[in-house]
């Protein structure tokens, strides 16, 4: 019997997986109801893709920090600033200290004291350049200034670290006419690299691949509208099913028998 005789003139055809036919079903295009329950068992359905997905995120960002991007290695040497010689200090000496160490972080700045130090180790950095890889710190309370250099290279670090703090020293004493600041601590050669932290890269990689694929599995979940099962009807439609007509010819198992019927006959 042809597929259309079966089909009533009243009946609905749904784009489904089988042909499912419906007495008087009208589907309300604009349901847009998302139930989460199902979503979830969706979401754990594709959990091996989702971790996987994942997984490669980590590996793409662990690639990424180890092979493209330059590590970067820090060296601080420390300086700690007096106002008196004398070994009895005062109340009033203390506090002049403080003062002074948030004045010397200005000597830092000066092109006379860049100069020196890209003179005394032979640099081909620019002012601009010195000012990028160098910072300047005074922690609140202390009379210690640290002075720390960022660079590709970790002896090149501790030298200009070092070299700072002893042009910065010369050049209080010869121009701001006080007591010279202490070398508290040397700059030592770094021996792990300061950034990238590949850890946390990693970390991070690994969350971008796991939000991206539940989202894109999410998205495809919301958008999918085909009705794929008899619950799928009666859910949307609340209508009675009439028959399921399964379609004829469209499984590869059944091309196959009926070809070779075909043979045989």
């Amino acid at each position: 019997m042809p597929r259309a005789n079966i089909i009533t003139e009243k009946a609905t055809r749904l784009p489904t997986d089988n042909n499912m036919v419906i007495d008087n079903m009208n589907v309300d295009e604009n349901v847009s109801e998302l139930d989460l329950v199902e979503l979830l068992f969706h979401l754990l359905g594709k959990i091996r893709y989702i971790l996987l997905i994942a997984v490669v995120g980590a590996l793409l960002a662990a690639g990424y920090t180890i092979f493209i991007i330059k590590p970067i290695y820090e060296a601080t040497a420390k300086l700690y600033v007096l106002n008196s010689s004398d070994s009895a200090l005062n109340l009033s000496d203390l506090q002049i200290g403080s003062y002074l160490a948030s004045d010397y972080i200005e000597v830092f700045k000066t092109w006379e004291v860049n100069e020196s130090v890209v003179s005394d180790l032979g640099l081909d950095y620019t002012y601009k350049q010195m000012q990028k890889m160098l910072t300047i710190e005074n922690p609140t309370g202390t009379r210690i200034l640290y002075i720390t250099v960022r660079s590709r290279s970790p002896q090149e670090a501790a030298s200009i670290a070092n070299d700072y703090a002893t042009v910065a020293i010369k050049y209080i004493a010869s121009t701001m006419a006080t007591d010279e600041p202490n070398i508290l601590s040397v700059a030592l050669v770094p021996t792990n690299p300061a950034s990238p932290n590949k850890t946390v890269n990693i970390m991070l990689g690994f969350m971008l691949g796991l939000l991206f694929s539940i989202g894109w599995f999410t998205i495809r979940f919301v958008m999918d509208d085909k009705i794929k099962s008899v619950d799928d009807i009666r859910k949307y439609s609340n209508l009675p099913i009439l028959a399921v007509v399964p379609t004829y010819g469209s499984a590869p198992a059944e091309k196959k028998q009926i070809g070779k019927a075909r043979k045989k006959s």
